[in-house]
């Protein structure tokens, strides 16, 4: 119950510090329009593109880069923007499992929202290609929940060796790609519209890898913090 509370205080902690600055939602969101429209405006140069075979595939990869990077930009901050001094208080009050639970549970919020208005704004810019609109959206929520949690892990990794932005990246590759993969997979199958019984094996995988990595994160992040 202990652990339970801990987790709650915190979690509310990071959702008023963000509701008071909004400097993360805000830069994120400013991101993704601008990249979007960025986008829009390419692909307009083509105006047959839309009607091409090969345009649902180019719109879904697209969709999903442009998530990895807005998540990217979203979670690093999560230590990295703590200072010592901070932590320690951190560290006096609460136990290193509720910290790591509580940005966990806090960036899947985030970005659970984020992804939800860069596909409202995607759809406004790009004509819809989607077959099963309800599925999709099932994927970018999936999208969501596995970004915030590799990337907290790796961000808390990080900051203990000097808060390096490219450390970050380069343990992050390994994890992330297979995610990538399997969310292209699932949201493609998505687009167009095949039958429900295939997207189970996929779901079950992206629910499989963020199972491990949280697991991972409560058991090596109490050793990870004493240093």
């Amino acid at each position: 119950m202990k652990f339970v509370n801990e987790t709650w205080y915190l979690l509310k902690k990071e959702i008023l510090l963000e509701w008071r600055a909004k400097y993360a939602f805000n830069g994120v969101l400013l991101y993704v329009v601008s990249t979007v429209f960025v986008c829009y405006i390419s692909l307009n140069l083509n105006p047959g593109f839309a009607n091409s075979n090969g345009y649902p595939v180019v719109w879904n990869v697209l969709f999903w880069i442009i998530m990895l990077f807005a998540s990217v930009n979203a979670i690093a901050k999560s230590f990295m923007q703590e200072s010592k001094n901070r932590l320690l208080y951190y560290y006096s009050i609460a136990s290193p499992q509720a910290i790591i639970l509580s940005k966990t549970v806090y960036n899947v919020l985030l970005m659970s929202l984020l992804s939800v208005l860069a596909l409202i704004v995607y759809l406004v810019f790009f004509p819809n290609t989607l077959g099963d609109p309800l599925y999709y959206f099932l994927a970018v929520l999936l999208g969501s929940l596995s970004f915030s949690t590799v990337f907290t892990m790796i961000s808390a990794i990080a900051s203990k060796a000097g808060n390096n932005g490219t450390l970050m990246a380069i343990l992050s590759f390994p994890v992330i790609i297979p995610v990538i993969l399997v969310l292209i997979k699932l949201s493609k199958s998505a687009m167009d519209g095949v039958d429900r019984s295939f997207f189970y094996g996929n779901i079950g995988v992206l629910c499989a890898i963020n199972a491990i990595v949280i697991a991972t994160a409560l058991l090596l992040f109490p050793y990870l913090w004493r240093d």
